[in-house]
């Protein structure tokens, strides 16, 4: 069960969320599959063409506009490279903290 934990803690976060869509959250959620199968590291680093498998997302011009979105709403951070030989990074929240700071 402590798999599921931040699955489970970002979809709290987003319960009163308007912006959020089922895009992003298919994104969200296949970059924690992708997270989990390189052991939990944080910040990832991933290829466009790795995570469009992945999420089942043709579209470039969505993939990118839902990562950047999840970032300017503060559920990750996103740094895209630019580089063909380096993929992006992706580094996660700890909700737990992000709640504990806000009070």
């Amino acid at each position: 069960m402590e798999n599921l934990k931040p699955l489970t803690d970002f979809f709290a976060a987003i319960e009163k969320d308007f912006r959020i869509s089922s895009t992003h959250i298919a994104i969200y959620a296949g970059l924690l599959q992708y997270r989990a199968v390189k052991g939990f590291i944080n910040p990832i680093e991933i290829f466009r063409v790795e995570m469009v498998q992945i999420v089942k997302i043709s579209s470039k011009s969505t993939y990118h506009k839902c990562l950047q979105e999840l970032h300017e709403y503060g559920y990750l951070r996103y740094e895209p490279s630019f580089k063909k030989t380096r993929g992006s990074r992706i580094y996660f929240f700890d909700f737990d903290i992000l709640k504990t700071a806000l009070l």
